[in-house]
């Protein structure tokens, strides 16, 4: 393509959502920074950027533009970076994908190794969609379940959650304890609040409780266990996340069919650069002594 330099102007413009943020990046004047992107949306014929008081806002194209140019910045810095025998540092962006429910697991391991690596800057995205590694949306995705078989990904075993049912010391006092799973239609529980939600120990509780039972329900995994810790019925939690909680009574054990693996996931073309090699093994070493996690 003969318009890269327009490109990777816009990529910079949707990066920082200003001109004067891409023409510092760049080195370049803001004027410079507005003729590239009005002439790639005139080579392209489509509009990049919603313009407005504080700054330029992606459009879906723009969007797409970004991810496409993420991942080709990344490959000519890592190149960048062999040719000069610079390609061992560990320093620049790296971003982590998770599940929201593993914040608790990765938050102080990212924290850890930033403080170990001061030229990294950490991004920590949790949401419920997959980020596109391919697009160059993250570097590094921790993903639960079966393992995933998106082409072109590295895919490494990382942990297996052990989860199980916990209840608080004022639950217990309210309404006893269960003696087993024949008592718990007379109990209260806490669930996702998604009747469709795939985690396996979601899918047993919906075999084994009668949906009245389920009587605090949410999509956000911090309160489900904001609202066991007050009280308001047994849930789920992996061991490790009770114990940090403290002040919960292991109702239920785990069972093998509750367990969650998490997997390490890089794509191809970024599994070999330092800092993705660098924080998958500090990853690892931490992940060791997660145990009953």
């Amino acid at each position: 393509m003969d318009s890269w330099d327009e490109v990777r102007t816009a990529y910079h413009v949707a990066r920082v959502g200003t001109v004067s943020g891409a023409a510092e990046a760049l080195g370049v004047h803001h004027a410079t920074v507005i003729r590239h992107v009005d002439a790639l949306e005139a080579r392209l014929g489509v509009r990049l950027f919603q313009r407005h008081a504080r700054g330029y806002t992606p459009t879906e194209a723009g969007a797409d533009l970004l991810r496409v140019a993420t991942a080709t910045d990344e490959q000519f810095a890592q190149l960048a970076g062999r040719i000069r025998g610079r390609g061992e540092a560990v320093s620049g962006e790296l971003v982590v994908t998770s599940l929201g429910a593993l914040s608790y697991l990765l938050v102080p391991v990212l924290t850890a190794f930033r403080r170990a690596h001061p030229g990294i800057v950490v991004r920590y995205l949790t949401d419920e969609r997959l980020f596109r590694l391919e697009y160059g949306e993250a570097h590094v995705a921790i993903r639960a379940g079966s393992a995933p078989d998106q082409p072109d990904n590295v895919v490494q075993p990382l942990h297996t959650q052990r989860v199980a049912l916990f209840a608080s010391a004022d639950y217990i006092a309210r309404h006893g304890r269960p003696g087993g799973v024949a008592d718990y239609a007379a109990h209260r529980f806490v669930s996702a609040d998604d009747p469709e939600a795939r985690a396996p120990f979601a899918r047993w509780l919906r075999d084994n409780v009668p949906p009245e039972a389920i009587v605090f329900r949410s999509g956000d995994v911090h309160a489900q266990a904001r609202a066991i810790a007050e009280g308001a019925g047994i849930g789920f939690l992996p061991r490790s996340r009770a114990r940090e909680m403290g002040a919960l009574t292991e109702v239920h054990p785990p069972m093998e069919e509750w367990t969650a693996p998490l997997w390490i996931v890089t794509h191809v073309d970024l599994h070999r650069t330092a800092k993705v090699q660098a924080f998958v093994a500090f990853l690892k070493e931490r992940a060791a002594v997660w145990s009953g996690a």
